[in-house]
């Protein structure tokens, strides 16, 4: 990709990014720099669940756009609570990205009823029970017309898939437009049937993602493999 002042070139981005613990794929990272990198300057992206900092990093990539991070780093052995803050901020700021990030530090439920602010660019990677999803997808509701909504770990988490089932397959005002490994992209615009139709065909993905868990817990690594899933970590 080539490279000018306000659209610093994935590499650089991704250079950043890489060093951060997280779970985005070097290939979701790029679908999140070329939806922000598409977007007019001045353009607002609104992250839900930030943890490190390695998505927001990726989205706060142009220098022309500015990112609410939407994160209550609660305490916890998955979540880390306030010292994940600090190295959420400690990251942000090596990056050279934390003057065009601004951190809010409430839950994603609680904070929607009140906001009023446009979103031009919507990433959600928050808590993923089917309620905690639900709720996030509605912030959908602040996106523009052909606005895109971005939702990690779909087809590979229980609750996320299962609020997208519920909420995007019968919608009429979001429709799926494909994804990069678990990383969807839906956009504001009225569905056709075949992208409903897309939805079911990756249901087969998420049932062999949801029995690799299951063998993971079981610590039967091993069969997982022959599944074609190396590593202890859940498919994302």
């Amino acid at each position: 990709m080539a490279s000018d002042a306000g659209r610093p070139g994935f590499r650089e981005v991704w250079n950043n990014a890489e060093m951060i613990g997280g779970w985005l794929t070097r290939a979701q990272a790029e679908v999140l720099y070329d939806c922000a990198a598409a977007l007019p300057p001045g353009a607002h992206v609104v992250e839900i669940g930030s943890h490190r900092g390695r998505s927001t990093v990726v989205l706060a990539g142009r220098v022309d756009v500015r990112v609410t991070a939407i994160d209550p780093f609660v305490g916890g052995r998955l979540f880390g609570g306030p010292t994940t803050r600090d190295v959420f901020e400690s990251n942000l700021g090596a990056a050279g990205v934390r003057d065009r990030v601004r951190l809010i530090t409430r839950r994603s439920n609680e904070l929607r009823p009140a906001w009023g602010d446009s979103i031009d660019l919507l990433y959600v990677d928050g808590k993923h029970d089917y309620w905690t999803v639900s709720d996030d997808l509605a912030w959908a509701q602040f996106l523009p017309e052909g606005g895109r909504l971005l939702l990690h770990d779909c087809f590979s988490s229980i609750g996320v898939t299962l609020a997208v089932l519920r909420h995007i397959l019968p919608s009429r005002h979001l429709a799926y437009e494909g994804r990069a490994g678990s990383l969807a992209t839906l956009r504001v615009m009225r569905p056709t049937p075949s992208s409903r139709w897309a939805i079911v065909r990756q249901l087969p993905w998420w049932l062999r993602n949801v029995g690799i868990k299951i063998l993971l817990r079981l610590r039967l690594r091993r069969v997982a493999a022959l599944a074609g899933h190396l590593g202890p970590y859940d498919p994302f």
